[in-house]
């Protein structure tokens, strides 16, 4: 038996008795009510009650409520006061019109309509049942009256609709109970308070009742114009499909948290999160399961802290008083929860996140949401379903994929540069070994009759040559021995994992020149060992610049060679190790002879 199955089964285990009940209630209420004789006044008093009650059930008032939202309607301030001054078979009729005529005008369902309407003779019956007892024409017995009234019209209502939420929708009765009373604690009290003033004047003259009607159905239709105003401004800032705020609201809550965490001297994380593939789920499932998916992350990730939805699958979350250590965890927590959920027919989604922190790593806006952004690409360059922290050297590359786009070619040399000296950081030259490979690599492009632009395409792959070395770790880089086996192969990567992270830019060539610039002439190379003509050009000039700049630095394990020592070891290994020409035409643009003996180790190339 299925729960979709089960739960209209129960709901009407709920209804029918209710409906019942409820019913039996308004036919003693019509009995009672017709076998007692009511003076002239006393019709007209409760025509003019039930008429308001009716036009107040029209437009009843949008409160915010824990489970989502609702209204209250000020057809209980009348219901309390016919209850009060003419019992509780008056109220109950009164609430049966009201209710009645206004549902079925709108066209409800009509088992709805029934449940609402039995209840609400229910509620009268309790009300009347309980101020029975409280005799006399003191102020404090017509207090009583009316709160004992207001309190069991409140309490009896909220414990029945609760009843039919919990079991339409499978939230816990126990929780719901206490969740709707604090929700509806203070409009309820301020509608006692309106009972009691209209019972007053009532008792006075119904005439001056008039000057209370008046102004509560004015506050209900400014409430209600009010409420539109605010949920138009809401929809302003939220994301229809998630529910989450919007890329506006992102903005402006990053911004007030940012000076929040500036005056109180705190920390602020933001953790930017995407979907991994979330193109193949499109694709292969249909956008409608797109969108099932993009509405369960932002449900889970609701958990996690203040989340948005930026766009497509791209989603944020502000994390204040987390430092660096404490948002690592709680960006964790989202991954697993995510990756540990079932999506329906799709099977697991996974995310990945890039986190930056203020004060430590980002000051202003733009600033904290372009590392965060930088960090969340290099968590997807990286394998994905994980979370990676904001570290200098990511966000040049993030700057220089957004400049590849765009015409502005001295722009993209120096993120090219700045992104170099990155790498040459963590590697083991001394000096800027990038920039040094790129002039010689463009002159030698130059020599051999290249065009400008393959001399530009050229000159900037030499520059990131090296990029992949970000991902290899620190040990390895730095390693003063020699290298076993393993840390070898590792180290061999780094051209294809450069040759990943620059495949997006937009600039084919670049990428494919640092994927093979450790390819040798024989074959011999690596990552796919192509032989002579088959490697790109430019990635031949880069082998040869990249060797020569190589051995005339310093390095951990040994000291620098001169330029004509490795001049020499390049035409020895040319031929086999390097493309001849390239060589040549190292050798000529150095000015230097191309005879130079000089017994050297073999060429150790990058």
């Amino acid at each position: 038996m299925t729960t979709q199955a089960a739960t209209p089964r129960r709901l009407r285990a709920l209804i029918v008795p209710v409906c019942v009940a409820g019913f039996g209630v308004l036919v003693a209420a019509a009995y009672v009510f017709g076998t007692t004789t009511h003076s002239a006044e006393t019709l007209l008093s409760l025509a003019a009650l039930t008429a308001a009650a009716t036009l107040a059930e029209r437009f009843p008032v949008p409160i915010n409520t824990e489970s989502g939202g609702g209204v209250v309607s000020l057809t209980f301030v009348f219901a309390v006061a016919a209850i009060v001054l003419y019992g509780w078979a008056a109220g109950a009729l009164l609430l049966f019109v009201a209710t009645a005529v206004i549902h079925v005008g709108q066209h409800r369902p009509l088992q709805r309509v029934a449940f609402n309407v039995a209840v609400l003779a229910i509620v009268a019956l309790v009300a009347g049942l309980l101020i029975a007892p409280i005799n006399g024409d003191s102020v404090g017995a017509l207090v009583a009256r009316v709160l004992v009234a207001a309190t069991a019209d409140s309490v009896v209502n909220i414990l029945f609709i609760s009843a039919a939420i919990a079991l339409s929708t499978g939230q816990r009765y126990s929780k719901l109970v206490p969740a709707n009373l604090r929700a509806t604690v203070t409009p309820f009290a301020f509608m006692a308070s309106a009972a009691l003033m209209l019972v007053v004047l009532w008792q006075r003259s119904p005439f001056l009742a008039t000057a209370l009607i008046g102004p509560l159905l004015a506050i209900s239709f400014y409430q209600r114009s009010t409420h539109r105003a605010l949920r138009a401004m809401s929809l302003a800032l939220t994301d229809p499909l998630t529910g989450l705020g919007n890329h506006r609201h992102f903005h402006e809550r990053l911004q007030r948290e940012l000076l929040n965490a500036e005056e109180q001297s705190a920390s602020l994380t933001l953790c930017f999160v995407d979907i991994d593939d979330f193109k193949n789920i499109n694709d292969r499932f249909g956008h409608p399961s797109g969108d099932r998916v993009l509405s369960q992350v932002a449900a889970r990730l609701r958990q996690g802290g203040e989340a948005f939805r930026l766009g497509g699958d791209e989603f944020a979350l502000l994390l204040p008083g987390h430092d660096e250590r404490s948002a690592v965890v709680a960006a964790n927590s989202v991954i697993e929860r995510i990756g540990g959920g079932d999506f329906d027919h799709i099977g697991h989604v996974t995310v990945s996140a890039g986190i930056a922190t203020y004060p430590l790593q980002g000051h202003g806006r733009d600033e904290l949401i372009r590392l965060a952004d930088s960090a969340l690409y290099w968590a997807k360059e990286h394998g994905k379903n994980r979370v990676r922290v904001y570290r200098p050297e990511v966000v040049e590359l993030s700057e220089l994929k957004r400049l590849a786009a765009g015409p502005d070619k001295a722009a993209r040399y120096r993120a090219a540069a700045s992104l170099a000296k990155a790498v040459d950081a963590r590697d083991t030259y001394t000096g800027s070994h990038s920039e040094r490979v790129s002039d010689l690599a463009a002159r030698v492009a130059k020599r051999i009759g290249l065009d400008a632009e393959h001399v530009e395409l050229t000159r900037l792959a030499a520059s990131l040559h090296d990029l992949g070395k970000l991902a290899i770790p620190e040990e390895i880089l730095r390693k003063p021995g020699r290298l076993t086996d393993s840390e070898r192969l590792v180290l061999e990567r780094h051209p294809h994992i450069g040759y990943r992270m620059l495949d997006s830019l937009g600039v084919d060539p670049v990428a494919d020149l640092v994927l093979h610039h450790h390819e040798r002439w024989d074959g011999a190379g690596y990552p796919h060992g192509l032989e002579g003509q088959r490697i790109p050009l430019g990635a031949r000039i880069i082998f040869v610049t990249d060797a020569y700049d190589a051995m005339t630095s310093d390095r951990i394990y040994r000291p620098k060679r001169s330029s004509e020592a490795a001049l020499a070891e390049l035409e020895r290994c040319a031929g086999s190790q390097f493309d001849p020409e390239i060589v040549a035409a190292f050798t000529e643009e150095l000015g230097v002879s191309s005879s130079v003996e000089a017994a050297a180790a073999p060429a150790l190339a990058s």
